[in-house]
């Protein structure tokens, strides 16, 4: 079996699962639907790991597969470019998906859409591998918008939940206005390159990069600039950035695999991978390269800032996200795109621990989300419990987990940056550093340790399901869910501790190869691999360093205020009433975004109802054409009355007025 063939098996493999489940999903049942799909998702995953050796040993390919369309010198293709960078994605996302896949048979047991989730999730494998492994510009998109559709099809998986529609909705909507500047930079590209295939198009860069576009005359723009930063527009929609973050909170809506699946390993990093794969044109424009710091440091410092006040145990996830993709903004922002790369695969593993052991506590509370009716459920959910710790850790920062080395090179990339913008990023991401570790551990105190809170939350009325009601009644007795939920968390846990250690070949060797550029001018990661003496000196570096002791003073403060004084949380919000309500009302976009967007639709709408629909085309036109007809009906009527002497008079008058006429005219 040559290579081409393997890299289309890659992609067709959980397309194949997809299309079994979702079309015959009756046929073969709820066991033949998760065993095509996992099956599907697994060929992909061996078939990516053989890819993989195959282009560390020194092969990558970039080729077309199949022409659609030719217009003039433009070509429409399916191709595929596997390279370090493709390769390393095709992995991280086969290996989640597969836990992702697992661990939904025993989230979704009793759900009754089981085989048409199946069907999705694997129709979303196939959509993220088409993007990450795309050539050209046209194929990148169609990845782009098939992602973002079954995002919305998961989204508002239970249809019947006003909430879910509207979150799926609203994530839709957002991620249209990123599409909007997505779609101007591609076809600003295939305007002035004159193609839409990545290799050809980084060729003429320079060319891009000396042209001016001039949308108001006396203006000129450089057009490297509109590229990218339309480009980027793209991926602050997809990859949740201020002010388009506001999807995915509401995405939480969705069942808890699909949160961590799109939401934390796949979809919301797609932005991420994008700008790292134009880093050829993205390295020609340093207006753009601050643009995106400047919008990374935003989204990583103020998002965290929201996670303290959650209460909501995905959402306090979702918060954290948001926050950990800005890291990734930033470092692409600071020129470092292998660090954002790192960041994102490590993050991937972490994360997707934290919503899944998330769902393995909901499921024992019986699809309770709200974290101020729990507490002490350590002693009943050990293995949840060690894993969401690995989590938390690792999300905090924490030597020796992955997140720690991923993260401190964040920092260190950024400190060294020359961009502008990169001291208002600096001072960001280190505050963040400290929230993120007060908001990691807020959930693990309120979680799992401190007094059992979900007794008497229950005592003396029965507990309501959230979508479904299954008959439990009364107190809840938690207890560890089962193999197929906790073997993915634990298999997920490995490299959350693990993938750090990697930093060596991957950042500072010749890993990424040549699919990664980086222009001599931005110094941050030649700085940091003249710093770094393998992992051991950098976890003792680290340990003197402000991020470790931040990280540790937030962690120290939610111990405090969850674990030593309990009762305090409430009365800080009590003093500090204004800012923890500006926290809560996420300061204020949704109500904004409701108010002028939706609002503002509304009206438009109810304008053109009232005023165009109403007034001008019932009004004027059809009821006003029918009163003309009538009134001319009416001065017909009063001369075709039907007596002879009323004839014989107007044809008399008649006469005369002919007569009249042509006397005059002699």
């Amino acid at each position: 079996m040559d290579m081409k063939t393997l890299y289309l098996v890659v992609p067709l493999a959980p397309l194949a699962g997809a299309l079994l489940a979702g079309l015959f999903g009756r046929a073969i049942g709820r066991a033949g639907a998760h065993w095509v799909t996992i099956l599907g998702v697994f060929v992909s995953l061996v078939a990516s790991a053989f890819i993989y050796l195959d282009v560390r040993a020194g092969n990558v390919f970039n080729g077309a597969v199949y022409t659609w369309a030719t217009s003039g010198n433009l070509k429409f293709e399916v191709g595929f470019l596997i390279d370090q960078l493709t390769v390393t994605m095709m992995v991280v996302v086969n290996f989640v998906s597969l836990m992702v896949h697992i661990y939904t048979i025993g989230y979704m047991a009793e759900d009754p859409g089981y085989q048409r989730f199946f069907s999705y999730i694997a129709l979303f494998t196939f959509s993220m591998l088409m993007l990450v492994m795309a050539n050209n510009f046209l194929q990148l998109f169609f990845g782009w918008e098939a992602v973002g559709l079954v995002s919305y099809l998961l989204i508002g998986f239970w249809y019947t939940r006003p909430t879910a529609i509207y979150a799926n909705l609203k994530a839709f909507l957002v991620n249209r206005v990123g599409d909007f500047g997505f779609l101007i930079g591609i076809g600003l590209i295939a305007a002035y390159a004159g193609s839409l295939d990545y290799a050809e198009v980084f060729a003429k860069g320079k060319e891009l990069a000396a042209t001016n576009l001039e949308l108001f005359s006396g203006h000129p723009w450089a057009l490297i600039t509109v590229i990218c930063i339309g480009l980027f527009i793209g991926a602050m929609g997809k990859s949740a950035q201020f002010p388009l973050h506001v999807w995915l909170p509401d995405s939480m809506e969705g069942p808890t695999p699909i949160s961590a699946l799109i939401h934390a390993a796949t979809m919301v990093t797609a932005g991420i991978f994008m700008v790292s794969r134009m880093s050829p044109l993205f390295e020609l424009s340093q207006a753009a390269l601050s643009f995106v710091i400047v919008i990374g440091g935003i989204t990583a410092l103020f998002m965290a800032l929201i996670a303290i006040v959650q209460t909501d145990i995905k959402r306090v996830v979702a918060y954290s996200t948001l926050s950990q993709l800005g890291y990734m903004t930033v470092a692409l922002g600071a020129s470092a795109y292998s660090a954002a790369i790192f960041h994102l695969m490590t993050h991937a593993f972490f994360k997707a621990v934290l919503f899944l052991g998330a769902g393995s506590v909901i499921i024992a509370m019986h699809h309770e989300q709200d974290m101020t009716k729990m507490g002490g459920l350590r002693k009943y959910m050990p293995i949840t419990y060690l894993t969401v710790l690995i989590g938390a850790l690792a999300n905090a920062g924490f030597p020796p987990f992955a997140g720690f080395f991923s993260k401190d090179t964040i920092i260190e990339a950024v400190h060294a940056s020359t961009t502008p913008g990169a001291g208002f990023a600096y001072a960001c991401v280190l505050l963040g550093v400290f929230i993120g570790g007060l908001y990691s551990f807020r959930l693990v105190f309120m979680t799992f340790h401190g007094a059992e809170r979900f007794r008497q939350a229950h005592h003396g009325h029965a507990h309501e399901e959230a979508h479904d009601d299954h008959g439990h009644h009364g107190p809840v007795e938690p207890h560890e869910s089962p193999a197929v939920v906790t073997v993915p968390l634990i298999l997920l846990a490995i490299p959350s501790v693990a993938a750090g250690w990697l930093i060596g070949p991957m950042l500072f060797g010749s890993y990424f190869g040549n699919s990664i550029f980086i222009d001599p001018a931005h110094p941050a990661m030649a700085t940091l691999k003249e710093e770094f003496h393998g992992v051991l000196g950098m976890i003792a570096h680290g340990a003197t360093a402000p991020p470790f002791w931040l990280a540790l003073a937030g962690a120290a403060l939610a111990w405090f205020l969850y674990i030593v004084r309990p009762e305090l949380p409430a009365r800080i919000k009590r003093t500090l009433a204004l800012p923890a309500m500006i926290l809560e009302k996420k300061y204020g976009f949704d109500d904004f975004n409701d108010w002028f967007f939706a609002g503002g639709s509304r009206l438009l709408g109810r304008g053109l109802w009232k005023g165009g629909d109403q007034m001008v085309i019932d009004g004027w036109i059809v009821n006003g054409s029918a009163r003309v007809v009538g009134w001319f009906a009416q001065l017909s009527r009063l001369l075709q009355s039907g007596y002879i002497y009323q004839y014989a008079f107007s044809m008399i008058i008649g006469v005369f007025v002919l007569l009249t006429l042509w006397f005059n005219r002699g």
